[in-house]
């Protein structure tokens, strides 16, 4: 009988791990669910049998992969894959997919829930400034910034994107404005939106040359991945443009250097961006379904692994 693992440190909620079952179950499949484990041994030993492993940002890298000697399908459960070593899996065989847009709406309501509290002076009972008129840059206008951009629009905001992948008329047919690169984006917008993978090209891009050309009181807020901040030059950036803020979902590695910049930057304590109910269910079952749908009839659909 094929078996499905869920593998998940910090685990799903109890409804999302019931709508697994069920998919799993009808699937006439066995589920086997390892949770708040705290050596990776105990990871180790869990794989040892199953043929596909539901992970959230759990690491699977190749000695988890060594491990799992019937692997067949590794899912993880959101958009972002950074957390698995899509080489190793490709020598192993092992297919690698992830869930995108399960998170999507999740991840943009935060984007604003930070950005209204960073332009209210973070509650702070002094005058803050509206987002109603101001100029929002989304930076890679995959499933999240679509809805960022969405939502951008019921604020009144005037939305631009960039993304090197999406080619400008499909931004424009979204009523977004298509910048030409991303340095018309920085120069152009009030607040830039992060929301890139963190990739051999984009690790560290965001760098003091790229933030320095955002306009007087410019806001970059980073929901994406801690990897693409150069740290040590925003930090040198914020320490001269007073007038720039920092918000963001992922602390940096530089959290207590970044805490002298105060009314200026704010992390949450852990990554908040898919922490809700319904993401978290959306892409547990959605994870399911591939699976399903890989092992009885070979669909590689959202595969990011060759």
């Amino acid at each position: 009988m094929t078996k499905v693992l869920i593998a998940t440190e910090k685990p799903f909620a109890p409804v999302a791990v019931e709508g697994i079952k069920k998919e799993v179950d009808a699937a006439g499949f066995e589920l086997a669910i390892l949770e708040k484990y705290t050596e990776k041994q105990q990871l180790l030993d869990a794989v040892a049998d199953a043929d596909a492993i539901i992970i959230r940002s759990d690491k699977i890298d190749a000695e988890v992969l060594d491990a799992a000697k019937q692997l067949k399908i590794v899912v993880r459960a959101g958009a972002g894959y950074d957390n698995v070593d899509l080489d190793a899996a490709t020598a192993h065989n092992v297919v690698v997919m992830n869930t995108p847009g399960q998170n999507a709406n999740a991840v943009a309501e935060l984007v604003f829930g930070l950005l209204v509290f960073a332009v209210r002076n973070f509650f702070n009972g002094k005058a803050g400034t509206e987002l109603l008129g101001k100029k929002l840059g989304i930076l890679a206008f995959g499933n999240v910034g679509r809805n960022v951009a969405r939502i951008a629009k019921g604020f009144g905001m005037e939305v631009y994107a960039y993304d090197a992948y999406c080619p400008a008329e499909v931004i424009e047919a979204a009523g977004v404005h298509a910048a030409k690169n991303q340095d018309e984006l920085f120069e152009t917008c009030d607040v830039v939106s992060l929301h890139i993978p963190a990739t051999a090209e984009t690790k560290q891009s965001i760098n003091k040359a790229l933030v320095s050309k955002m306009k007087k009181g410019g806001i970059v807020v980073n929901t994406a991945r801690k990897e693409v901040i150069n740290e040590p030059e925003l930090i040198e950036l914020l320490a001269e443009r007073t007038d720039l803020k920092y918000i963001t979902d992922i602390k940096p590695d530089a959290d207590a250097e970044f805490a002298q910049f105060e009314g200026r930057y704010f992390s949450t304590p852990k990554k908040m961006g898919a922490q809700t109910a319904e993401a978290n269910i959306n892409a547990g079952i959605a994870a399911a379904k591939q699976i399903v749908g890989f092992i009885k009839d070979g669909i590689t659909k959202f595969q990011v692994n060759k």
